[in-house]
């Protein structure tokens, strides 16, 4: 029993994980489709201004970051100062609010595809500006992601998910998720120089930073003038208590991913992480079409399991080239 005390307690750790994430961004994502989408009380009033979700997920997580902080790192870590998180902040603050946006434009199983096409920009951005050469299974990996998001893209939308969106626009809801890519892609390259800077930084450190920065950029930006969207946004908050409990359960749910993500990523590694983060967006688009109303064609379908055929495989090459890695490692 004692030879596989450790192993059973490994396995129910990782399946803790999976469970976290999975519930969490899942729940997430159903509450972010409902405030972009639901019409709240008497008067039908759809909640306009989503990027103030952003507003209120900075301070949750903020605030749950400084009580980790305290409790597992006592008076502080030793890791970057706040303010070298100033440049990143900008990013993920305008990052996130356009992905948030694109759900005025386009349903929900579309921006999830769209922003699962993440290493599209990532690889123009390595051939074009630093001239890295990618593999040919990596160019199949892109080709199967980049083609089921084209396509899908395309192909008409049912009219009974089109009723329920604010401003219907594929095209602009697509740009704007591209542009939350982008910006994502430049956030994740600062952590990494940040980190690479000041070793001693730990998850919680970042997390305590960037949303230090995007709790100052969004207040300026919603409250710094008397018609700040921020102002209109508390006021139908209080008009719509409805809608204020499930953005605080919005932002509640991307606190405690962000614990799941942070214990898979230190316990199992990214990798562990990638294959669980990947698969739960595929259950989320599963579970926004049998839920939430959003009927997808089979034609649709066929496009979504391409894209994540693409990530699966992307994964399995990165599995490979880990045990490669590791059997090297043995063999000095």
């Amino acid at each position: 029993m004692e030879a596989h005390g450790p192993g059973l307690r490994r396995v129910l750790v990782l399946a803790l994980c999976v469970g976290g994430i999975w519930s969490a961004y899942i729940y997430q994502g159903i509450l972010q489709e409902t405030l972009s989408t639901k019409r709240f009380g008497p008067d039908g009033k759809r909640f306009e201004h989503l990027s103030f979700l952003n507003l209120a997920q900075n301070v949750v997580c903020l605030i749950w970051s400084y009580i980790m902080i305290k409790i597992w790192s006592g008076s502080g870590s030793g890791g970057a100062p706040l303010w070298t998180f100033w440049s990143p902040g900008i990013t993920n603050t305008i990052g996130p609010a356009m992905g948030i946006e694109a759900l005025k434009y386009i349903s929900y199983p579309a921006q999830v595809l769209a922003k699962s096409s993440k290493m599209i920009p990532v690889m123009l951005m390595g051939t074009l500006v630093y001239g890295i050469r990618y593999t040919i299974p990596e160019y199949i990996c892109s080709f199967l992601v980049a083609g089921g998001v084209s396509t899908f893209a395309l192909l008409k939308t049912s009219s009974k998910t089109i009723s329920k969106l604010a401003h219907p626009n594929a095209p602009l809801g697509y740009l704007l998720c591209f542009l939350n890519l982008m910006f994502d892609g430049f956030t994740n390259a600062t952590q990494d120089s940040i980190t690479a800077r000041y070793p001693r930084t730990t998850a919680w450190d970042i997390m305590l930073g960037m949303n230090l920065w995007g709790t100052i950029y969004n207040l300026i930006y919603m409250f710094a003038w008397p018609q700040g969207i921020g102002y209109e946004a508390v006021q139908f908050c209080k008009q719509h208590p409805e809608a204020t409990w499930d953005i605080f359960l919005y932002c509640l749910c991307g606190a405690v991913g962000q614990n799941f993500i942070f214990l898979t990523i230190s316990r199992f590694g990214s990798l562990a992480n990638t294959t669980i983060t990947t698969t739960r967006k595929f259950v989320s688009i599963v579970v926004s079409s049998v839920l939430s109303g959003n009927p997808l064609s089979t034609k649709q379908w066929g496009c979504v399991f391409m894209v994540f055929s693409g990530l699966s495989y992307q994964i399995f090459l990165k599995w490979r080239k880990l045990q490669r890695m590791q059997k090297k490692r043995k063999g000095m």
